[in-house]
C-alpha cells in the first residue's frame, strides 16, 4: 500500500484540511502573544496619574505673561474663582505672542480644558476669540516669596504632562517635552517632595523670564536644582538657576 503523501499547497489550489486547521492555529497563537506582548509592554510603564482631556472651557480672569502665560480665573463656569490655568496653543506651541499685550489685563480664554493632579490648563482654540481683553479690571496675585529651595524632581513641558498625552519615558519622552518647550509650551517641575504643600511648579528663569537652553538639555530625567520658590495666588513658580541644575544622585 502507497504511504500516504503529504498535504501540499499552491495557490490557486483549495488549501487542504489539514494545513486549513495548521494556519488558523498559527494565526490564532500569533494574535495571542501579540496581546499578551501589548500588555506586558504597557504593564511595565509608570503610572500616569490623572492626566486628562476635559472637552471645551471657557474663563475670565487676569492675564500673567511671565514667566509663561498663567490665568488666574475670576470668574468661570468650569474652573473656581482662584484656579491658576496654564494657557498652551494647539499643537506644540504656547501662546506667548497673544499673551504679551494683555499682561496684567483682564482677559477672556476659551479652548480645551487639560488637567492632571494639583495642575490645570487650557489649549487655547486658535481663533481670534480664543483669548482677548474683557470688560472689567482685577488685580494679579500677589506673589508670596517662600525663599531659596534645592529641589529634586523632573523638568516636563506643562501641556503634555498637563493631559493632553500620556506620559512617557527615556529619548522619546524627552523630544516630546523638548519640542514642546522650544514651541512655548509653559515648563513645569515635578519635585519628588513638597515644598508649601505644592508638588507641581511653573517653571521660569531666576530673572523672572522663560528658562534658558541650558534648562531645557536637562528635561525628561531626574534632576537637583536651585531657585527661588514663590506662590502666585494658586500656583507655584520655581525661579530655577541654570547652573545649578544636576542629575539627581
Amino acid at each position: 500500500m502507497a504511504a500516504k503523501e503529504p498535504p501540499f499547497f499552491i495557490g490557486w489550489g483549495k488549501m487542504p484540511a489539514a494545513l486549513r486547521d495548521f494556519t488558523i492555529g498559527i494565526g490564532l497563537g500569533l494574535v495571542v502573544l501579540l496581546a499578551l506582548a501589548g500588555f506586558m509592554v504597557a504593564a511595565t510603564q509608570n503610572d500616569p496619574g490623572d492626566g486628562a482631556v476635559l472637552g471645551g472651557a471657557a474663563a475670565v480672569g487676569v492675564l500673567e505673561a511671565a514667566p509663561y502665560p498663567v490665568l488666574h480665573v475670576t470668574d468661570s463656569e468650569s474652573f473656581a474663582a482662584g484656579t491658576a490655568l496654564l494657557l498652551s496653543g494647539v499643537g506644540k506651541r504656547g501662546v506667548e505672542d497673544r499673551a504679551g499685550s494683555l499682561d496684567g489685563k483682564l482677559v477672556a480664554v476659551k479652548g480645551v480644558r487639560l488637567a492632571r493632579g494639583e495642575i490645570e490648563g487650557v489649549q487655547v482654540s486658535p481663533g481670534a476669540d480664543g483669548m482677548v481683553e474683557a470688560d472689567g479690571a482685577a488685580a494679579r496675585p500677589v506673589a508670596a516669596d517662600l525663599g531659596r529651595w534645592r529641589i529634586t524632581g523632573e523638568i516636563c513641558d506643562g501641556k503634555c504632562l498637563n493631559g493632553a498625552m500620556r506620559p512617557g519615558t527615556g529619548l522619546a519622552h524627552k523630544a516630546c517635552a523638548n519640542l514642546c518647550l522650544i514651541g512655548g509650551a509653559p515648563p513645569v517641575f515635578v519635585a519628588t517632595g513638597r515644598v508649601d504643600g505644592a508638588e507641581f511648579f511653573l517653571l521660569g528663569n531666576a530673572d523672572g523670564g522663560p528658562v534658558t537652553q541650558e534648562v531645557l538639555d536637562h528635561t525628561a530625567v531626574l534632576v537637583e536644582a536651585e531657585g527661588r520658590v514663590e506662590r502666585r495666588g494658586g500656583i507655584h513658580v520655581f525661579l530655577i538657576d541654570p547652573a545649578s541644575v544636576r542629575l539627581a544622585r
